[in-house]
């Protein structure tokens, strides 16, 4: 009996890293300040057919608004309650979309602001999405109830409230994140609100958590919280499925605070990924795409079991949240789809695809002053996604996921999973090669003159699409054939002002 319990509570202990997906997806797009509505169309007409296994959210919890009708993405992240209404859309809404993603198959992951409130300069009133009172000066927010007994004012030992040093865990942990109200996680009566909250969510079908600021709570406080979480929807979900949990801890060295202290929780967000990948495609300090040959734990990063990893995310394509110079983007599109390329066919970490909006970029003195500005709107209402007819988005949005050579990535990611990291090639320069078992096969040219090879594949002979280039259609390629020999072997060009100067193929590619 005593064994089994053991075993019962390894399988629970074990069960937050699991992203509860569906057999054969292994990678979630961020549909970044998408509408309700308009990402359950997408589940439906787009991410079920095309192989996605899930979606993270924008926080779906009543927020303060801020600046109307010149709203801030980061509004998003001020909580006045945890009623479901925002810019996103009303509960009634939010139930349709994850019903309906969870019918074909995508999950529901939900970006939970459980570290703190809204600004202490957030004033009073009524401007919230949903049209809340509170007073942030007086802690009040009667719509969850909190007051002032349920925050860290009085543990923060700063000499002005907020964090200052970063090699003080107590301080990073128990202060006001820049001007945020810290709430008092160790109190069980604000622990069973955020419960409550998160198990409102569990109870319309999402299948787990991302928790924003993670590194600002205790992670004793966040396990206490996760305790008091319920099971899945047995309507989508085995009987006894827990919560995907991935903290955010921004953790790149050198402070107080480290990702290891969150495994115990959950996965955790690996930024060291995209920063060092960035630094590599754009090959600055010397770095090239052969030392690539160990990448993940190799590199310093945490081991792949706990890494929920991304080549950017919606804070560090606008240079905050452990941005720097190296973050590859959209604005950078052709190294971006070599990065994102290289991540969805690495078998390091749980992977996440970033899928944004455009805005009107303004540099002054290095810094990007725009780099507030919130969705596509009219007046405030953030405007529908609208689809043109060649597939990708209008009405400013970006929707990198829906970009062929990223789309075919994440089928390429389904196709490979399970297989081992295998023939790895390089030129000792940025032109470099692997594969995944004999499923997939990969290869990269990001140096200054062409490449052209011949390079053990580790697939079945016969004649392949290249993934990127095109698609496999009606028994055809429209872009490049690759044939692999009897051997295994085939042949490579890539010419360096190629579009995008990388071949990936894989067994459902085959003609």
């Amino acid at each position: 009996m005593k064994f089994l319990l053991l075993l019962s509570a390894i399988g629970l202990c074990w069960a937050q890293y699991n992203p509860n997906v569906q057999q054969g997806r292994t990678a979630m797009v961020h549909l970044f300040e998408w509408r309700w509505v308009d990402i359950a169309k997408e589940c439906e007409r787009y991410l079920a057919p095309k192989g996605f296994a899930g979606v993270q959210v924008s926080p779906p919890n009543e927020n303060i608004v801020v600046n109307s009708p010149f709203r801030p993405w980061w509004e998003r992240y001020q909580p006045i309650s945890y009623k479901i209404c925002t810019r996103s859309g009303n509960e009634d809404e939010f139930r349709d979309m994850v019903k309906r993603c969870n019918n074909v198959g995508v999950r529901i992951y939900v970006d939970a602001v459980i570290n703190h409130m809204c600004g202490s300069g957030g004033g009073s009133g009524t401007s919230s999405t949903c049209g809340s009172y509170y007073n942030a000066k007086n802690r009040d927010f009667p719509a969850v109830p909190y007051s002032g007994w349920d925050f860290n004012d009085g543990k923060c030992k700063s000499h002005d409230g907020g964090i200052n040093n970063y090699g003080n865990a107590e301080e990073v942990r128990n202060c006001n994140l820049v001007g945020l109200l810290d709430l008092a996680l160790e109190k069980d009566y604000v622990r069973t609100k955020i419960a409550d909250y998160m198990n409102h969510l569990i109870g319309i079908g999402v299948a787990g958590f991302r928790l924003d600021a993670a590194k600002h709570m205790w992670p004793g406080d966040i396990k206490a919280v996760l305790n008091k979480l319920n099971n899945l929807n047995t309507q989508w979900f085995p009987a006894g499925s827990r919560p995907f949990i991935y903290q955010e801890v921004i953790d790149l060295g050198g402070e107080a605070i480290s990702s290891s202290e969150y495994f115990g929780n959950g996965r955790v967000t690996e930024f060291k990924f995209g920063a060092k990948l960035g630094t590599v495609i754009r090959k600055w300090n010397g770095e090239k795409m052969s030392y690539l040959k160990n990448w993940g734990e190799g590199w310093g990063m945490m081991p792949s079991d706990k890494a929920l990893v991304f080549v950017d995310n919606h804070d560090n394509q606008r240079g905050h949240g452990a941005g720097g110079a190296s973050i590859l983007t959209f604005w950078d599109a052709r190294l971006y789809k070599m990065a994102v390329g290289f991540m969805l066919a690495h078998p390091y970490g749980f992977t996440r695809v970033m899928s944004s909006y455009r805005w009107d970029r303004n540099f002054q003195n290095g810094k990007d002053v725009n780099d507030w500005i919130g969705p596509p709107n009219n007046n405030g209402a953030t405007k529908e996604v609208t689809i043109n007819p060649d597939t990708t988005c209008g009405n400013g949005w970006v929707c990198e996921h829906r970009w062929r050579q990223i789309r075919n990535m994440v089928a390429f990611r389904n196709v490979v999973d399970g297989q081992v990291f295998t023939n790895w090639w390089d030129n000792g320069s940025n032109q470099v090669a692997f594969g995944r078992g004999n499923r997939g096969f990969i290869v990269f040219n990001n140096d200054d003159w062409s490449l052209s090879t011949t390079l053990q594949t580790g697939l079945p002979a016969g004649t392949y699409c290249d993934v990127i280039s095109g698609d496999k259609v009606d028994g055809g390629c429209t872009g490049i054939r690759i044939s692999v020999g009897n051997d295994g072997r085939a042949h490579f060009s890539i010419s360096n002002s190629a579009e995008d100067p990388f071949i990936a193929i894989h067994a459902e590619s085959k003609l």
